[in-house]
């Protein structure tokens, strides 16, 4: 089954971008699929963008619609979006094995269009598509080589009846090293713990947080992401601050009210009449 996606209408993108940030996103990134928009689809959005910026003015707006060139990217900037996402998702070299509808180039091109058009670019790779280590480190230093301002560091998740499906070669302790690398080569570049990261991270994730600038809260484009308490409540138990004024509910995870979470008491195991937890 393949899930169609219709374009949200202008009060339900709102909501949606309401939620987040009373839930207490910095930034919000409008996301389409397909190859890329067309000028009506651009007015769309441009739409949607500038009651963002009526409503929350202090939030950051990143756009994430597929290739554009600089009269486009212009179009956005001048309605108020702030950045651009157009990842480069993997190396040059490795780039025929993924895709044969576009090329390397066509990404790196777009990343320029929305530079050169006032946008910040924002770009990343997705690892985990059966690309060598020295390929991932070639799309990092691509990554730096065209001054993107923020890296999504994304890692497969092999859907159901896609090309990849089953190809699980990622640990914990690989994600983790495939962050620290973008990091080492990106060092002043913001470095987003992006899709896959609660799939293969696992208990993991709060590791993430020492190597990251920030990770996405909710959804993804087409996967469920964890729970928003459970992040929030992660990120404070890891002594960080969310950008910005924090979200309510984040003063009891860091334990700044009365509440004090009880402690279970053991009923179960030696001694009882019910099985151990084992």
């Amino acid at each position: 089954e393949v899930l169609k996606y219709s374009w949200l209408k202008p009060e339900q993108a709102t909501e949606a971008i309401r939620t987040g940030v009373d839930a207490g996103a910095s930034r919000v990134c409008l996301v389409a699929s397909g190859r890329g928009p067309s000028n009506r689809d651009v007015d769309r959005v441009a739409g949607i963008v500038e009651q963002i910026g009526q409503d929350h003015p202090e939030v950051e707006v990143c756009a994430c619609l597929g290739f554009v060139d600089e009269e486009k990217a212009k179009r956005l900037q001048e309605a108020g979006v702030d950045a651009y996402n157009h990842n480069l998702n993997s190396a040059e070299t490795h780039y025929d094995e993924i895709c044969s509808t576009h090329s390397f180039a066509d990404r790196a091109d777009t990343v320029g269009a929305a530079k050169a058009g006032g946008l910040s670019p924002c770009s990343g790779l997705i690892a985990g598509m059966g690309e060598t280590d020295e390929q991932l480190v070639e799309v990092a230093f691509a990554l730096r080589e065209l001054g993107v301002d923020s890296v999504p560091v994304n890692f497969l998740l092999p859907f159901e009846g896609t090309e990849l499906e089953g190809h699980l070669h990622l640990t914990p302790q690989r994600c983790l090293r495939i962050l620290a690398m973008v990091r080492f080569v990106n060092p002043d570049t913001e470095v987003r713990a992006a899709a896959g990261r609660e799939y293969h991270l696992r208990s993991l994730q709060p590791l993430a947080l020492e190597i990251a600038n920030s990770i996405f809260l909710g959804d993804y484009l087409t996967s469920e992401g964890q729970d928003g308490q459970a992040d929030l409540k992660m990120i404070a138990d890891g002594g960080f601050v969310i950008e910005g004024q924090q979200p309510e509910g984040v003063e009891s995870a860091t334990g700044d009210d009365d509440s004090v979470p009880e402690v279970a008491i053991r009923r179960r195991g030696a001694g009882t009449e019910l099985a151990a937890n084992a």
